[in-house]
């Protein structure tokens, strides 16, 4: 963008937007993958210290019994304390059990997928499945959830992302007179990626 000193690129609107604004030039993740990345983000604390990181497993796999501790305090709760309406919208990937449910870390509405979109519940996926540029998504059968509820057994992944946004929107529209809080955790950041036409 040319708010970030792009020699070509003009964006006169976001640079506008920019100048009115607020413009972030700093970047810092707690780590590379999912589950600690993420227990960073939530609780501004090194994902070490929560337990949310090892050696052993990256991240947090569909038979996981643990997740983010309960005595962790996230944004979500920070903010609900201060009188904020907050959802979970998207790939949680913080624990997949019942206590460790988004709504058990301060979130009181959560719409997505427990853990990636790439962990089926089954292991035998056929080689190359998971890279394809058509993936079928009856092979990753991931619940889609909306609070407690699983509302697909296998999720449409083709239509997560438009989903994703229009749950995003009817929360902001039903809490926009008073503050509010959306954590959008996007389902693709890796493969497989599921394309709506």
């Amino acid at each position: 963008m040319g708010c970030y000193g792009h020699p070509s690129i003009r964006t006169p609107h976001l640079d506008r937007m920019a100048r009115e604004g607020m413009r972030f030039t700093d970047f810092y993740s707690s780590a590379e993958v999912c589950t600690p990345s993420r227990a960073g983000l939530m609780t501004g604390r090194y994902p070490i210290r929560s337990g949310m990181c090892g050696d052993q497993a990256r991240v947090l796999n569909v038979r996981a019994k643990g997740g983010l501790p309960r005595e962790e305090i996230t944004i979500a709760e920070a903010l609900k304390e201060k009188g904020y309406a907050t959802a979970c919208i998207g790939k949680w990937h913080l624990g997949s059990t019942p206590e460790h449910h988004p709504k058990h870390h301060g979130f009181d509405y959560y719409f997505g997928l427990p853990y990636s979109n790439d962990m089926p519940t089954h292991t035998n996926l056929p080689p190359g499945s998971v890279g394809s540029l058509n993936p079928r998504n009856e092979l990753f059968d991931v619940p889609l959830r909306r609070n407690e509820e699983i509302i697909e057994e296998t999720a449409r992944q083709d239509t997560l992302t438009r989903r994703y946004t229009e749950e995003a929107i009817r929360f902001i529209q039903e809490n926009r007179k008073r503050p509010f809080f959306v954590y959008l955790p996007h389902t693709f950041p890796h493969v497989p990626l599921f394309a709506s036409s």
